[in-house]
């Protein structure tokens, strides 16, 4: 059975610092990219960053601006978000997501969250002012 399982949320103050985890378990993801959605309450989810199969591509939402940084161990099957310089408004329930669809290596289509095969239960990031 495949389980996507995040962790490393939490409530912190604007411009603090977490680190997210998601590791996945019930088969190898080596070859499926991977990303992280957020979902904010009231708010649709929206896309926050993509890692190719390999790691050495990456792609983030505007709104990221080299405050996010996305990364992936394959041997332990896990990708990682590291959220530097937290704003209130990122406050969202985030999401890990895996893909297997070969558009997921084309920057236009990483955004899009049809394409993604499996996705987490989410875990809650709240930033206080």
């Amino acid at each position: 059975q495949v389980k996507l399982a995040e962790s490393g949320g939490g409530l912190v103050q604007a411009g603090d610092s977490l680190s997210l985890s998601c590791a996945a378990t019930g088969r190898s993801f080596s070859s499926y990219a991977m990303a992280w959605f957020r979902q904010a309450p009231g708010k649709e989810r929206e896309f926050v960053a993509s890692i190719s199969v390999s790691g050495a591509d990456t792609f983030y939402a505007d709104f990221v601006k080299g405050r996010f940084t996305i990364s992936r161990d394959n041997n332990k099957n896990t990708v990682f978000l590291q959220l530097n310089g937290l704003k209130p408004e990122d406050t969202a329930v985030y999401y890990c997501a895996v893909g297997y669809s070969p558009y997921l290596t084309i920057a236009t289509y990483r955004s899009r969250a049809d394409l993604y095969d499996y996705w987490g239960q989410g875990t809650q990031v709240t930033v206080s002012s």
